[in-house]
């Protein structure tokens, strides 16, 4: 039977970068650090949120071995592996493996809008070569293709896919699919306002871009669902709701990254094409922050 490769919550967690583009690996190392003393179950390297997609291949590598050696086994290294090309997402996953990451997660294939079989080809091809657990990470808003219910069924029989993050919104698809998939086929929500909904379905934890900013909020919204405490955590989702709508009212991480210079936390510029955020949304942005004591 498989394990869950985490339970609870986990950053997925920006890349900084200095005035000149590069990768500021002394604030992600200080990044890292902070996630863990908040006490974060996890953390996932690369991912949509640390702005992969802008990435070249020797960044993205370079990026996960530093986050594995600054995590030196305190908790779970879960790295973003996930390519529109089949081989190249081989390439990353057996690269994060050689680093030591502990998990993979693999974004559906975008642009290309695979059929569900080509799903359910690509990710076997890659479950065969390598030995770490995949999560899959079904984000049919960005990559224009979702899972079925019986796609993951179908990939639930594979022992090296561990289960999904799911931000497709659509809690009907994670009905059946608890209802279709054994139990061990684990389920974590890849929406920071749906974290105690879908725990509530049988979801494990989160993969957060708020925990960038409120980490310690995340782990307990997350751990007092793992205790069946769901009402003190709904108080929790309900009171962050709004700072929650902000971090994403432009698309992600732009909200996410300016909440953190705005704290003074360096995480410095976005790289093209995204960009700066509007003056009317850094301004709902800021007086959400104000509310909730995260601006002095």
């Amino acid at each position: 039977m498989r394990t869950p490769v985490f339970t609870g919550s986990c950053p997925a967690l920006v890349t900084p970068f200095d005035e000149n583009g590069n990768i500021d690996y002394g604030v992600f190392g200080t990044l890292i650090d902070s996630q863990i003393a908040a006490g974060v179950d996890a953390v996932c390297v690369c991912g949509t949120t640390g702005e992969s997609a802008t990435m070249s291949i020797r960044e993205h590598i370079a990026a996960v071995e530093f986050c594995v050696k600054r995590v030196d086994h305190r908790v779970k290294v879960i790295a973003g592996a996930g390519s529109n090309d089949t081989s190249a997402a081989v390439y990353l996953s057996q690269h994060a493996e050689d680093s030591g990451a502990d998990a993979l997660l693999h974004v559906t294939p975008y642009y290309n809008k695979a059929s569900q079989t080509g799903l359910i080809k690509h990710y076997e091809y890659i479950a065969d070569r390598t030995q770490l657990p995949i999560i899959l990470y079904n984000v049919p808003g960005r990559t224009g293709v979702s899972f079925t219910a019986e796609t993951y069924r179908i990939l639930s029989a594979n022992p090296k896919i561990n289960g999904v993050k799911e931000a497709s919104g659509n809690f009907s698809l994670l009905a059946h699919t608890r209802y279709l998939c054994p139990e061990d086929f684990y389920i974590w929500s890849g929406n920071d306002d749906q974290v105690v909904p879908m725990m509530a379905l049988g979801a494990q934890g989160v993969i957060s871009v708020a925990s960038n900013i409120i980490p310690e909020v995340m782990v307990e919204m997350s751990h007092l669902c793992l205790d069946n405490d769901f009402a003190a955590a709904s108080k929790l989702q309900i009171q962050y709701m709004d700072l929650i709508d902000a971090l994403f009212c432009e698309v992600n991480p732009i909200p996410v990254k300016t909440a953190m210079n705005l704290m003074g936390m360096q995480a410095g510029p976005l790289r093209l094409p995204l960009c700066e955020m509007s003056e009317k949304n850094l301004a709902v942005l800021r007086a959400c922050m104000e509310r909730c004591g995260l601006l002095n």
